[in-house]
């Protein structure tokens, strides 16, 4: 089969295959029979493994790639960077490694491309060690059951969806519906509360311009010095697209294996999947359903499973993910978001209906699940929270029932503006997360009934006014609640304290 391929090649690419057969043999040299599009095919180098860097020289240099198509005569090799110096005819030798990215602290602060080279500017990055970019994942055995709350600050997924650490959150929605800015709130609220999580961001094929707001939207808030951003833009190579969230998980590995705590933000896989389709194609794979190949679906699961939670003799680190997939037109049963609804713990949907309502974070109390769920929350937000995601999505069954203006009984009136008064407590500006004690204390003053007087347009005012008060008269009980390892009863001290304050504050916004 071999001989047979060589035969039909030009005349000058046998003499350069003879010739290095010769000299240094075809298991660790070879030939580039051809490129184009990112792609080199390379003749010999039997002895090469996937995803081992391979070094191809040039007249301008050494160029490397790494193989991604093994097969009986010849590699499909993915070049990395520039592929216009490649020719047919270059020389072709393994580098002995697979693909690695530095690793570690000195990344913090920094933005960096797939490869681990900085592009904000500053100083080269010099990096004690260097982790795999493919890498297997941790087995059940190093494992331990997701139980600590990573907390978002936003009320709606806190109290109804909790995350938790080394747990995978699919946030998904259509274009332009906050999916982004949730990741991003989240991240500044691990700073805020001082949680110690390492935030990894993950750009995939984003314009440039929008990671530079991003970026310096972190700096404000302070978020920064904490956070590793790997960017990649639309005129970045596919290879490069491909690579983003692999390497970037390499990065937060590091900081989970030595028993911290890392989030990883994918934006997008959506992205993520149409480059790999494109080096697909190029390397001859067949597309299967929707014009993917068959092993996308391979391709996430083997990227999301090294998001974990290890167990005590490993450190006890933890490694969550929040990969985002963008839908058309609401459509959740298109192949990749299947694909990754299926291989994650839980979605948190934007829908685009509430968004444009005004309703944002437009979070579908429907569509969304978590399936950690409660192990996952603090004992204080869990206690006060349990019937939320009901009692919403009833509300909002209901409301579209009442548009028809038919008669409605006192229950459902009632139940009808508890879910109006909650719907708009639910609303939260960006770059706002809260803590533990404003997210409890919001629920109870509704739940309580304490702002059933208020309208509807003013619950929000009555919320901040009730925030403000008991941060100034009982600065000491907040504190002690934001702990959020005690539960709220319903006659407990806590309750008792934000139902009076709450009374008191909704006075000045009663109709």
């Amino acid at each position: 089969m071999a001989e047979l391929a060589v035969k039909e090649l030009s005349s000058e690419l046998q003499a350069a295959i003879a010739g290095l057969s010769k000299t240094e043999g075809l298991e660790s040299a070879g030939v580039v029979i051809r490129v184009g599009d990112g792609v080199a095919w390379v003749h010999g180098l039997s002895q090469a493994g996937y995803s081992e860097v391979l070094e191809i020289d040039t007249k301008a240099g050494v160029v490397e790639a790494f193989a991604l198509n093994l097969m009986e005569d010849e590699i499909g090799a993915v070049i990395l960077g520039d592929d216009s110096q490649v020719a047919a005819g270059n020389t072709v030798r393994l580098k002995g490694v697979v693909l690695e990215v530095p690793v570690g602290e000195e990344l913090l602060g920094r933005v960096v491309n797939p490869l681990g080279v900085a592009i904000d500017g500053g100083p080269a990055i010099k990096t004690k060690q260097t982790g795999k970019v493919e890498r297997e994942a941790i087995g059940v055995l190093g494992r331990k059951h997701v139980h600590e709350p990573l907390m978002t600050g936003i009320m709606a997924i806190d109290s109804m969806f909790p995350i938790g650490r080394g747990q995978r959150e699919l946030i998904i929605g259509d274009r332009q519906t906050g999916k982004t800015a949730i990741a991003i709130d989240t991240m500044i609220n691990q700073a805020r509360q001082k949680t110690g999580v390492v935030n990894i961001y993950v750009a995939i094929g984003q314009k440039l311009s929008k990671v530079a707001r991003l970026v310096e939207r972190l700096k404000q808030e302070g978020v920064m010095e904490q956070t590793i951003v790997v960017a990649t833009g639309p005129a970045d190579p596919a290879s490069m697209l491909y690579l983003a969230p692999y390497a970037g998980t390499a990065m937060g590995e590091y900081f989970r294996d030595k028993g911290e705590h890392a989030l990883m933000i994918y934006d997008d896989l959506t992205k993520h999947a149409v480059a790999y389709r494109q080096m697909s194609l190029l390397l001859r794979r067949p597309p299967g359903r929707e014009a993917f190949p068959g092993d996308v679906f391979y391709l996430h699961s083997r990227l999301l499973e090294r998001s974990a939670k290890l167990a005590d003799d490993l450190g006890a680190g933890s490694l969550t993910a929040l990969p985002i997939i963008e839908t058309q037109a609401g459509d959740i049963s298109a192949y990749i978001p299947t694909n990754v609804i299926s291989i994650t713990d839980g979605q948190i949907f934007m829908e685009t209906d509430l968004f444009y309502q005004g309703i944002r974070p437009a979070i579908s109390a429907g569509l969304s699940v978590s399936r950690v769920g409660g192990d996952a929350q603090t004992k204080a937000v869990k206690s006060v929270s349990g019937h939320l995601k009901l009692g919403l999505s009833q509300f909002r069954e209901l409301a579209s029932f009442a548009q028809f203006g038919s008669d409605l009984d006192e229950a459902t009136k009632a139940q009808i503006d508890r879910g109006q008064r909650l719907t708009e407590l639910l609303k939260q500006p960006q770059y706002q997360p809260m803590s533990i004690w404003e997210q409890v204390a919001s629920i109870v003053a509704v739940d309580s009934g304490s702002f059933d007087k208020v309208p509807v347009a003013k619950i929000k005012d009555a919320q901040a006014a009730l925030l403000t008060k008991l941060w100034t008269d009982h600065k000491k009980d907040m504190q002690d609640l934001n702990k959020g390892s005690e539960k709220i009863e319903k006659d407990s001290k806590a309750a008792a304290l934000i139902e009076k304050t709450a009374k008191t504050a909704a006075k000045g916004f009663e109709a």
